[in-house]
C-alpha cells in the first residue's frame, strides 16, 4: 500500500512539472504557429509525460529489446532538455512576477526555450570531451613512486557510452600509469543494453599498465545481469575486488569495497567492515582503497593511505552540484579530514548517467602521482 502511494505521488509530481512546462511551450508554439490545432497541445503534454515515465520503466515493459533501447535514447536526450526548460521557465516566471512583466511573458518564455536548447546542445557536446585531472599525493609509508590512472562511472550501456569508451582508454594510456583503478559504476545496471560487449572487452584490454587494472563495483554494477558484468570484466583482464584485497608486487595493497546500496542487489554479496576486509593484511604496506561511494570516507583511519571514489558525477549538470556538495563529505577532488586520515580523491566520472550531458562538470580521467 505504501509503495503504491509513493508511485502515485511520483507520477503526480512528474505529471505536474510536465504540465507546467508543456503549458508554456504550448503558449510559445501558439504564438509562433497559430494554425496548429488545439489538440496538439494536449498530445504534447501526454507525450512528454509518457516519455519520461516509460523511459525509466522500460526494463519492466513487455516490449522488444530494440524498442526498450529506443525509449532509453529518447528519454535520455529529452530528460536533459526538459530539465533546462523547467529551470529557465521557472527563472522567467520569477522575473515576470517580480518585475511585473506579464505583457512580456511570450518574449520571456521564448528566451527560456532558446536558452534551454542552447545549454542542452552545449551539454551534449561537452559530454564527448575527456579531460584530465592531476593530483600529487605524499604518504608517510614507503612506496617510492607510483603513477596511478583512475576512472569511475563509465556507465557502459548508457547512451553514447560505447562511443566514448575508446577516448577514455586513449586518455588512460597517455598517462603511462603503473596501475589503473576503476572506482565503480562500470556498467549502467542493464548489461543487455550494451550494443557490442565484445568490443567493450577489446577496448578494456587495450589498457596498458604494468601492475594491471583493478576495480570495485558501484551501485549500478548490480541487478539481474551482474554475473554477465563480472564475466565481461574477467575476459577483459580487469581484476574486480569484492571486499577483497591484493598485494601488488610486494609493494602496496589494493582493496576493493562492495557498494553499500547496489541497485537490484549484487548477487547476494554483503559489504563488510573495512577491518574485516583487511584482516591479516600487512598494514605497514601502503593501502589503496577503491570505494565507489564517498559517503563513508571519514570512517577510514590512518591505516588507509588513499581512497579513490566516484559516484557523485559532481552533480553532472549545473546546478545539481550544489546538492551533491551538501550530500557528501567531498563530492569532487582532493580531500583529507585531518593529518591522521587517508588522502581521498573523488572523480566526477568518465561517463554520464541518464542524459548524455555535462554542464559545469567534465568527463575525466584522473592521474595521481603517489610517493
Amino acid at each position: 500500500m505504501k509503495f503504491g502511494l509513493v508511485i502515485i505521488i511520483i507520477f503526480a509530481l512528474v505529471a505536474g512539472v510536465n504540465y507546467y512546462v508543456a503549458r508554456r511551450m504550448a503558449y510559445v508554439l501558439e504564438k509562433i504557429c497559430p494554425i496548429l490545432p488545439n489538440w496538439i497541445y494536449g498530445a504534447m503534454f501526454v507525450a512528454m509525460t509518457a516519455l519520461l515515465v516509460l523511459g525509466f520503466a522500460r526494463s519492466m515493459l513487455p516490449i522488444p529489446a530494440w524498442m526498450k533501447n529506443a525509449l532509453g535514447v529518447a528519454n535520455a536526450y529529452w530528460m536533459g532538455i526538459f530539465i533546462y526548460l523547467l529551470i529557465f521557465f521557472i527563472i522567467s516566471d520569477v522575473f515576470i512576477l517580480i518585475f511585473r512583466l506579464k505583457d512580456a511573458k511570450i518574449i520571456m518564455w521564448m528566451v527560456a526555450v532558446v536558452l534551454a536548447l542552447a545549454v542542452s546542445c552545449y551539454g551534449f557536446h561537452h559530454a564527448k570531451q575527456i579531460k584530465l585531472a592531476n593530483y600529487d599525493i605524499d604518504i608517510d609509508k614507503n612506496i617510492g613512486s607510483l603513477n596511478i590512472a583512475m576512472v569511475s562511472d563509465l556507465h557502459i550501456g548508457a547512451v553514447k557510452s560505447e562511443e566514448r569508451l575508446p577516448k577514455v582508454i586513449d586518455k588512460i594510456n597517455e598517462q603511462s600509469a603503473d596501475l589503473v583503478c576503476i572506482a565503480g559504476d562500470i556498467f549502467d545496471n542493464d548489461f543487455d543494453a550494451i550494443g557490442n560487449p565484445d568490443e567493450v572487452i577489446n577496448q578494456l584490454k587495450r589498457i596498458n599498465a604494468p601492475y594491471g587494472v583493478y576495480a570495485c563495483l558501484g551501485n549500478h554494477d548490480a541487478g539481474g545481469t551482474i554475473n554477465k558484468m563480472l564475466d565481461l570484466l574477467e575476459k577483459a583482464n580487469v581484476r574486480v575486488l569484492n571486499d577483497e584485497y591484493e598485494i601488488v608486487d610486494g609493494r602496496f595493497i589494493v582493496c576493493g569495497r562492495l557498494d553499500a546500496f547496489p541497485i537490484g542487489g549484487n548477487g547476494g554479496m554483503t559489504r563488510k567492515g573495512i577491518e574485516n576486509v583487511l584482516e591479516g593484511a600487512d598494514m605497514s604496506l601502503p593501502v589503496i582503497v577503491l570505494d565507489h561511494n564517498p559517503q563513508d570516507v571519514d570512517k577510514y583511519d590512518e591505516n588507509i593511505d588513499l581512497v579513490l571514489s566516484g559516484h557523485t558525477h559532481k552533480g553532472q549538470i549545473f546546478p545539481c552540484g550544489i546538492v551533491t556538495d551538501m550530500m557528501f563529505p567531498v563530492d569532487y577532488g582532493y580531500y583529507r579530514r585531518d593529518e591522521n586520515a587517508p588522502h581521498v580523491v573523488v572523480s566526477s566520472g568518465a561517463g554520464a548517467w541518464g542524459m548524455p550531458m555535462r554542464v559545469g562538470t567534465d568527463c575525466e580521467v584522473v592521474s595521481i602521482k603517489m610517493k
